[in-house]
């Protein structure tokens, strides 16, 4: 009974170390963009094949992402290990647009999803993957 509770203990201590650092929180929900992304991209290229509802379905799944990590761009939060530019902090304006236009793309993408409609699935994707290199070249350290 004492190791469980231990264990409870540390486990907890852990998930609240962990919610308390910002950049872990943000590296770990554009960890999960990867494999979404990635998925997507070889249906829309044709390297595997076109599946309505699985894309479908990635497509909600990458709006949901899209949702979330901004917030773990707090104050202070620039120091440590970051790909984060300081432009985040310095033109905040500039970052919010951006995180804007990759919000109402990857919406965009999820709505042309439904319809099934390959082609414009594949504008949409290439629009949203545009959000996401412009918003890596003036925000992210390569």
């Amino acid at each position: 009974m004492k190791n469980i509770l231990i264990g409870a203990c540390l486990a907890a201590f852990a998930a609240h170390a962990f919610a308390a650092d910002p950049i872990s929180q943000r590296k770990e929900v554009f960890k999960q963009y990867k494999p979404v992304v990635g998925a997507m991209g070889k249906m829309v290229k044709g390297d595997t094949p076109y599946n309505k509802e699985e894309f479908a379905k990635l497509a909600g799944k990458l709006d949901e992402l899209s949702q979330q990590p901004w917030q773990y761009f707090t104050p202070g939060s620039d120091a440590g290990k970051t790909d984060a530019k300081p432009e985040i902090w310095s033109k905040p304006a500039d970052w919010q647009k951006a995180v804007d236009n990759h919000k109402a793309a990857t919406a965009k993408l999820k709505q042309a999803a439904q319809t099934g409609d390959l082609a414009a699935i594949k504008k949409q994707f290439a629009d949203t993957s545009q959000t996401c290199k412009a918003c890596h070249q003036s925000f992210r350290k390569d």
